[in-house]
């Protein structure tokens, strides 16, 4: 190995570098470099622990919401009680309301928790029937309305527990707080133990957290996403409609055949403008034009899809543009070259190389438009509404929920079964959001093309 001598101010001098050897400043740059690697590994490191911290803690909080606590009952359905005309007629039998099948479930676990010999202590009746959900009583009204031959039989019908009780198995409520709260008492929790010792109360999956509507403030354990979830379907079906087919034709127009001027300058401003404008100035907007000029119902699936639309549509002209821009110039000169017009150009060459781009651009924006919670909002989308909107397209003017809609309502109540559903609805919104994101992640791998 040789050794370079420097010449210069340190010719004479007896001093060398070499090459190999580092100086003061390189290893001062080269110091500078490590640290902020170190810098980035640190920064990276904190948004992990950060992303991981809020992940354990919704989850903690939310998996509770998949389960519930039922209590099973065997339950004789009287037809001297629940159909007194003796027709067997839905209608006639609509009239016993939920008091007379409360009184049913009601009576009907009194005489079960007799026959297995289990200890009430000083409870009485009424008491031991406050530990069932008020919902249960309409579940069962409708299970026999949708099935009057179930009159006469005995069903093992499985009871929603009190909110209550149901926090008391999933650590929410202890005897001390029990002692303190006039919804339900230590006896009651005493109660549900020798239950559960009993095989008569479980916790167990509650598949109904997604298909039950909401429920009012004094049943958390029956509120569930059901309304939630089909008014965002219903949402995302209108985006989808409008904001595809409005977003691709301007972005190819802008692109591919508008005259580059003062005109199309201002407009691509605009567009990008709107890109960074906040989601509640399209509330207001929708508020303003489609409610209050177009006279549209509010809560209404057609409003906040009509809303959303306008908000994507920017978040999918953007990214298809740049799409359109990353097919090689060649390919247009191609076809151009062996006959063909500007439109066949486009729709035959270009707009299919481009088409992973537009399709991961559409599939984000309405990842984006799903989480919206300001703009619909706005348009009365806050409203507690409890029956299913019927099928499109009469159902898209029916009042409706959306999944961050009912997170932000249910995080407003002040049950504590309330705060667990929410929590339990950030994971199934979360899980949307990702297999959106991983639909778009696979589009583009599957028809990206390398130039």
């Amino acid at each position: 190995m040789t050794t370079l001598d420097m010449t210069g101010e340190n010719a004479g001098t007896g001093r060398s570098k070499s090459l190999f050897t580092a100086d003061k400043r390189t290893a001062a740059r080269n110091a500078a470099e490590r640290r902020f690697r170190a810098y980035g590994v640190v920064a990276i490191t904190l948004a992990i622990l950060a992303l991981v911290w809020l992940l354990i803690s919704i989850f903690s909080t939310g998996l509770p919401a998949f389960k519930q606590t039922f209590i099973d009952i065997p339950v004789t359905l009287d037809a001297a009680v629940l159909d007194k005309a003796g027709h067997g007629n839905p209608d006639e039998m609509a009239s016993v309301s939920t008091i007379g099948y409360g009184k049913l479930i009601a009576k009907a676990l009194s005489a079960e928790i007799a026959a297995r010999g289990i200890d009430t202590g000083k409870m009485k009746p009424r008491d031991v029937a406050e530990m069932i959900s008020e919902e249960s009583a309409a579940t069962l009204r409708n299970m026999v309305l949708a099935n009057p031959k179930l009159l006469g039989s005995t069903i093992q019908f499985p009871a929603l527990a009190n909110g209550r009780i149901d926090g008391y198995f999933k650590g929410r409520v202890t005897m001390a707080t029990a002692a303190l709260d006039k919804n339900t008492s230590p006896e009651k929790l005493a109660l549900a133990d020798r239950l559960v010792a009993a095989g008569m109360m479980q916790t167990r999956l509650n598949l109904g957290f997604l298909t039950m509507p909401d429920a009012s403030d004094q049943r958390p354990e029956a509120a569930g996403l059901g309304v939630a979830i089909l008014g965002s379907l219903y949402m995302m079906f209108i985006v989808l409609v409008l904001a595809l087919p409005i977003g691709v034709a301007a972005s190819v127009y802008l692109e591919e055949f508008a005259p580059k001027n003062r005109w199309t300058d201002l407009i691509e401003v605009n567009i990008s403008n709107l890109a960074a404008v906040p989601s509640i100035v399209y509330g207001i907007l929708g508020l303003a034009i489609f409610i209050n000029f177009g006279g549209l119902p509010r809560s209404t699936a057609i409003v906040g899809g009509l809303v959303l639309a306008l908000m994507t549509l920017p978040r999918i002209i953007i990214p298809t543009r740049a799409a359109l821009k990353a097919v090689p110039p060649s390919i247009r000169d191609a076809a151009l070259g062996v006959g063909a017009s500007r439109l066949q150009t486009v729709m035959h060459h270009v707009l299919p190389l481009a088409m992973p781009g537009v399709l991961t651009g559409t599939i984000i924006g309405l990842a984006q438009a799903l989480g919206e919670t300001a703009p619909l909002l706005l348009i009365g989308m806050v409203a507690f509404v409890r029956d299913f909107p019927k099928a499109p397209p009469m159902g898209l003017l029916d009042p409706a929920s959306a999944l961050p809609v009912q997170i932000f309502n249910w995080t407003q109540r002040g049950d504590p079964g309330f705060v667990e559903r929410a929590s339990g609805a950030i994971i199934v919104l979360l899980v949307f959001l990702i297999v959106m994101n991983t639909a778009a992640i696979i589009l583009r791998r599957k028809y990206e093309r390398r130039w």
